[in-house]
């Protein structure tokens, strides 16, 4: 009799079965499993594995971390505490959570990300320290995805059967899975858009479509259009949108100018850069009989074409900002307006929203009026000849007789294009006077504690094909100072002059909270390395130590770096209902007023200030604080894509200097190398530690610094040091410098 042959058990064991289980049932806390339920979420379904799942629930049961809720059934025993935040992912998978219930950032290991990705809002609950003190936690449930759309290259398999899109930066930790059916076109190698469409329970990767072909990576319109895709901004208006715009009457009626204020006879002027191609705002000036100054700052009365409820209103909300790229503009509005009907061009006569002061010598306001107006503008100058006229009349105080016998004094080299720029007597007076004023104005400012932010812009010389021929460096000068001095008063005043009505009124503000203590301690830290101290008293002496540490940086190796952290050390301005006042300006009420062709909260509060002019009732705050929250957001995404074609450009420079030298002040250490960025063209890269091999740099974190383990030689944030171009990546937009040595010069 032959004997039966028993089957060998199975010896899989699953491992981290406890902690995979717990993280299943407190992903769904509110639902029961059975262990074919679990099987199925742990993706096995073999005898052996579903044996390992039974006995593991009655242990986890008898431990009294789970319940039995019905035969067969289980539930996790909620006695931990739950917060939400959002995720910042790391290298590798693993991340961190920002959340307002910690003063810490929680870590979140890989095995513990549960499909959450970068930015996302997510729930998560922390179960330990680690050996050096941070806090751990797991994600057990995703609130919201920071976006659905991402920008990669597309990977196609052996067969072209399926293709993978590999997301571009470091921050998306897997490959985005594209099946056959919706690959739209794309052919391997291409840049791409595509839209993660789920993430299956048992899957590795998400799912996704592509949406859109990009073109190939490193081609320059390639990579700007990433760079839009890639934060969800549109390169193009829509037809229906361009359609609408183009059959608006642009007209200037004698019906509507008896509806304003008539100023087409007052001296009207536009001061902007040379290369604008639209000038949204304008100043006029006249001297009063009274001896007051009557200062306008006209203001383009978009509103009055963006009109409620229509595509093209819709379209200008979600966009909420233009978006300035080095080599383009992406406008809110559509070309028939913010380059033709609401450019208040030179001798046209343009609808405009307006702010009117009357002032006195001491720059103080004795009158105001805020309204709508018809304007006629007199001559354009460009920020250069207003500086011009402002420079070679430096203390030269005019009265108005002189005034009228004042010769041209823009110098004829400075003169840009002929007869579009006219300097008259009166013009040159105005611009002087107009100078003064502000200088006063900006020092009652700066003696309020306001803060003195002057960052130098890098800019781009560029050849027809967009390619960066050449970098230079812009400053404000007093003719920028004039200008802005004048747009701040009108932000101000005009919300002053609705903030402190009474009852209460909903507007959009401008606010500006006061910077965080451990920001602060942290510049601090930076700075000292430098010889500086800040004086963090009380918020006067705050905003006094900042100014004096911008000062004192001005023209030093470390300038762009202390003014760049110091910033940071900031809090973010932002858009709301709830006015808190603006920090950094020193002002209690502040709005923005002055830039409604390139930003949508300029039009609402356009738009509110006309609606309480006509006697109007308070407004659904709840309404326009959420508009505030898009606009805030839309901000903070064209900022980062500015930055973006920025570094991108930069980069591109340096493709063309590999041979050569540069002199550089270290930017950043961290443990595995340090950033550099070039004192003559503001690019920054980085230098690896693996490349450092004279010696074995370790990093010392108190010191900010790489330290040689043999040699002591010490690379500290501040060095100045020489470097050489060692690779560039356009698509990735990193680059990579090889380190040469100290500069001992």
């Amino acid at each position: 009799m032959t004997k039966k042959k028993k089957r060998k058990p199975s010896h899989n064991k699953i491992s981290n079965l406890t902690n995979t289980i717990l993280s299943i049932l407190k992903k769904d806390r509110n639902q029961s499993f059975n262990y074919k339920q679990i099987a199925a979420k742990i993706g096995v379904n073999d005898a052996s594995s579903r044996n390992q799942i039974i006995k593991k629930l009655q242990q986890l049961k008898a431990k009294q971390e789970i319940e039995e809720v019905e035969r067969g059934k289980f539930k996790a025993i909620v006695n931990t505490e739950y917060h939400t935040g959002i995720v910042d992912m790391a290298s590798k998978g693993s991340g961190y959570i920002i959340s307002e219930d910690f003063d810490e950032d929680i870590y979140i290991a890989s095995n513990n990300m549960n499909k959450a990705l970068h930015g996302d809002e997510v729930e998560f609950y922390t179960y330990k320290r680690l050996k050096r003190g941070r806090r751990e936690g797991e994600i057990t449930n995703i609130i919201k995805r920071a976006k659905s759309e991402y920008v990669g290259v597309i990977q196609f398999s052996k067969n072209n059967n399926f293709a993978f899109v590999v997301v571009d930066g470091n921050k998306m930790y897997k490959d985005i899975f594209v099946p056959k059916n919706k690959i739209n076109k794309a052919e391997d190698g291409d840049k791409v858009l595509v839209s993660l469409e789920d993430w299956p329970e048992n899957s590795d990767s998400p799912n996704g479509r592509i949406l859109k072909v990009l073109g190939k990576p490193g081609e320059h319109n390639t990579e700007i259009h990433a760079i839009l895709a890639e934060y969800g901004l549109p390169a193009v208006f829509p037809h229906e949108v361009e359609d609408y715009a183009n059959k608006l009457d642009t007209s200037i009626t004698k019906e509507e100018i008896a509806k304003r204020r008539d100023m087409r006879d007052v001296l009207t002027f536009t001061i902007d850069p040379k290369d604008a191609k639209d000038f949204d705002d304008a100043l006029s000036f006249q001297v009063l009989d009274n001896g007051l100054f009557e200062i306008g700052i006209h203001i383009a009365d978009v509103s009055h074409y963006l009109q409620p409820d229509t595509v093209l209103d819709d379209e200008a909300y979600e966009r909420a900002t233009s978006v300035y790229l080095v080599d383009r503009v992406v406008p809110m509005l559509p070309e028939v307006l913010s380059n033709n009907a609401c450019s208040l061009r030179p001798h046209e006569e343009k609808y405009t929203f307006s702010a009117v002061f009357q002032l006195n010598d001491k720059a103080e306001v004795k009158n105001q009026w805020f309204g709508r107006t018809v304007t006629y503008s007199d001559a354009r100058f460009a920020y250069e000849e207003a500086q011009a006229i402002i420079e070679n009349n430096t203390n030269v105080m005019l009265s108005s007789v002189e005034a009228s016998q004042l010769n041209n004094t823009i110098p004829a080299e400075v003169s840009l294009t002929g007869k579009e720029y006219i300097t008259t007597p009166e013009i040159a007076f105005a611009t002087l006077k107009l100078d003064e004023l502000a200088k006063i104005m900006r020092r009652k400012r700066m003696k309020s504690g306001a803060i003195s932010f002057d960052k130098v812009e890098v800019k781009f010389d560029l050849d027809e094909q967009s390619n960066p021929i050449g970098v230079f460096f812009k400053t404000s000068k007093d003719a920028n100072k004039l200008i802005e001095e004048f747009m701040l008063l009108a932000n101000r005043k005009v919300a002053e002059f609705i903030g402190k009505q009474s009852p209460k009124k909903t507007f959009v503000y401008r606010v500006h909270d006061e910077p965080d203590d451990s920001k602060l301690a942290a510049l601090q830290n930076v700075v000292g390395r430098f010889g500086y101290k800040l004086n963090f008293k009380d918020r006067k002496s705050i905003s006094s130590s900042l100014n004096n540490l911008l000062k004192d940086v001005e023209g030093k190796k470390e300038q762009n770096l202390v003014d760049t952290l110091t910033i940071r050390s900031m809090s973010k301005a932002e858009y709301s209902t709830h006015n808190i006042g603006h920090y950094g300006l020193a002002f209690d009420y502040y709005s923005h007023f002055t830039s409604p062709i390139r930003r949508y909260p300029d039009v609402m509060a356009h738009r509110l200030l006309q609606h309480y002019l006509d006697g109007g009732k308070s407004a659904n705050e709840d309404v326009y604080e959420d508009k505030c929250n898009h606009s805030s957001n839309m901000e903070n995404l064209a900022t980062k894509a500015e930055r973006d074609s920025i570094k991108y450009m930069q980069i591109k420079f340096m493709q063309d200097h590999k041979d050569e030298n540069f002199v550089g002040v270290i930017s950043g250490v961290t443990d595995w190398g340090i950033y550099v960025e070039i004192i003559a063209n503001k690019c920054e890269g980085m230098v690896s530690v693996r490349d450092m091999k004279d010696d074995h740099y370790v990093f010392d974190e108190d010191h900010f610094a790489l330290i040689g383990k043999n040699s002591k030689t010490m690379y500290q944030l501040g060095d100045e040091v020489i470097v050489k171009v060692k690779d560039t990546d356009l698509v990735k937009k990193h680059l990579d410098f090889t380190l040469i040595g100290k500069n001992e010069e």
